[in-house]
């Protein structure tokens, strides 16, 4: 009987380093992406921690609020609703307006029913001159709360301090904040 012929050793050998070489090329890959996606986590964590610290520095820029002593809470003075007429020039439109005034504390507060009638006659008077257009952003009521404050501020004797351009700056007065609780323009 004859044997069959083996194959020369060089043949059987050479099938085996493929494996070891695609093991190694797919570690190899594997290591790539995860360097890759930590490299991405970092840039994005970068971003957003910019991102943050950006906006803290705008919020740094915005006008400072009042601090609040929690000892001493402060006092809300609410106001009637007020419901005007506004500005002609866009057509009959109207503003109902329920707000509060914050004062420093309780005795300031009953001091304020004192001036009331003139109070609510120089928020009615600026109410009125106003535009619908004018009142419907944020800002534009983020500006009419601080004319408020001014003008009420000067009702109870307080004059607006003068920044250094010309414009005038509410000044720390008995009345510290207005607060809208509804705003309606219909």
């Amino acid at each position: 009987m004859a044997k069959a012929p083996t194959p020369p050793p060089a043949a059987a050998e050479a099938p085996a380093p493929a494996p070891k070489r695609s093991k190694k090329l797919l570690i190899l890959l594997i290591a790539a992406v995860l360097v890759v996606a930590l490299l991405a986590v970092a840039v994005v964590g970068l971003l957003l921690m910019k991102k943050s610290q950006s906006a803290d520095a705008a919020g740094d820029e915005a006008p400072a609020v009042a601090a609040v002593d929690l000892n001493k809470p402060p006092t809300f003075v609410p106001m009637d609703p007020f419901v005007v007429n506004l500005a002609p020039a866009e057509g009959e439109r109207y503003l109902q307006v329920v707000m509060a005034l914050r004062v420093a504390d309780a005795k300031t507060g009953e001091n304020l029913k004192a001036f009331m009638p003139e109070i609510r006659h120089q928020i009615n008077l600026l109410l009125s001159s106003k535009l619908p257009s004018e009142l419907s952003t944020m800002e534009g009521r983020e500006a009419l709360a601080g004319e408020i404050l001014r003008r009420t501020n000067g009702v109870l004797g307080t004059p607006p301090a003068k920044a250094g351009d010309g414009k005038s700056v509410p000044a720390a007065g008995p009345i510290q904040a207005v607060l809208f609780n509804s705003f309606i323009i219909q």
